[in-house]
């Protein structure tokens, strides 16, 4: 069975997923078996079924909500961080006029330059969990 994460709270290590059959099922951080990846909302998974639990829980494909990628923030922030056009990708409008507002001073260029290494440097966990939640 297929379905896909709709809650999940660290301090109990338990959450539910809806399967594609349109169920819920509940299932405990134990039955994760892709270690590498952390349990989150949005993610596609294929697990068993146990008496209502899923069980041997494996991630399909990771989840990517927004469609936002690392490398295309990198790039943008790179080649057009001074206008901020990283910001807006990012979901960060009021930061995107901010820096259009104050493009002239070349301090936004700058900034978005620290920023695209910074995008870089982040794990793309990390980045989901930050831009794609």
């Amino acid at each position: 069975m297929q379905g896909t994460v709709l809650q999940y709270e660290r301090e109990t290590n338990t959450g539910f997923i809806s399967g594609f059959d349109g169920n819920r099922y509940s299932f405990a951080r134990i039955n994760w078996t892709t270690g590498n990846v952390e349990p989150r909302v949005g993610l596609t998974v294929d697990f068993e079924i146990v008496d209502k639990t899923a069980t041997q829980i494996i991630v399909v494909k990771s989840a990517n909500a927004n469609g936002r990628t690392r490398l295309a923030a990198i790039l943008f922030a790179l080649l057009l961080g001074g206008i901020g056009i990283h910001k807006f990708y990012l979901g960060r409008t009021v930061w995107g006029i901010v820096y259009l507002l104050f493009c002239w001073t070349f301090i936004p260029a700058i900034i978005a330059l620290i920023e695209g290494i910074l995008y870089a440097a982040m794990s793309e966990e990390d980045f989901n969990k930050k831009y794609n939640s």
